[in-house]
């Protein structure tokens, strides 16, 4: 397990078009997944302890964000067949087990982790509603005096990015388990 960072948001890159179906074989295509104010699309995966730690926070998340018509999806871009924890029988599992309701889809091919240029899990990409890169970052920001903030950093961007398209100068890098690319 490599810890990883992000790099810093390239401020109004284009979100990448792309269409993935969920463990179940429903597919999900980008235009639809996104909210009337934005979207958040994050890289997550199973096994990764960085993600264990927040999952069950993330179902909360989604649903705060879909109040400001920010829709929110989970996509799963490591390489399952040599991550067998992480395989969509699995992911179901996982997605239940933390009170996921947004979709967690299937990076078979990893096209989309790599056109999104993921780093690690989990990652984040907050979108506006024009598909404009405006957040990319972590759950949760510096953490004063150690303590856990009262609202997690992601949503105070992406509120802030409903309101007015454009995300926070500052932004605290993700970080996480490297993906694991075939």
């Amino acid at each position: 397990m490599a810890l990883i960072q992000t790099p810093v948001c390239d401020f109004d890159w284009p979100m990448p078009a792309f269409t993935l179906a969920n463990p179940n074989g429903t597919q999900f295509d980008s235009a639809t997944l996104m909210g009337q104010k934005g979207l958040v699309v994050a890289f997550l995966c199973n096994h990764c302890p960085y993600v264990k730690a927040i999952a069950a926070r993330l179902g909360d998340t989604a649903k705060a964000l879909s109040d400001h018509q920010i829709g929110f999806v989970g996509i799963m871009s490591n390489d399952y067949r040599d991550y067998p924890a992480d395989a969509p029988p699995e992911m179901l599992r996982f997605a239940a087990q933390s009170g996921w309701d947004f979709p967690y889809l299937v990076d078979e091919d990893q096209r989309v982790g790599r056109a999104f240029d993921a780093q690690c899990t989990p990652d984040f990409f907050g979108f506006n509603a024009n598909g404009g890169l405006q957040y990319r970052g972590r759950l949760d920001g510096g953490r004063p005096n150690g303590g856990a903030p009262s609202t997690p950093e992601l949503i105070l961007a992406m509120e802030h990015i409903a309101k007015t398209g454009r995300g926070p100068m500052d932004q605290t890098p993700s970080m996480g388990c490297s993906i694991k690319w075939s």
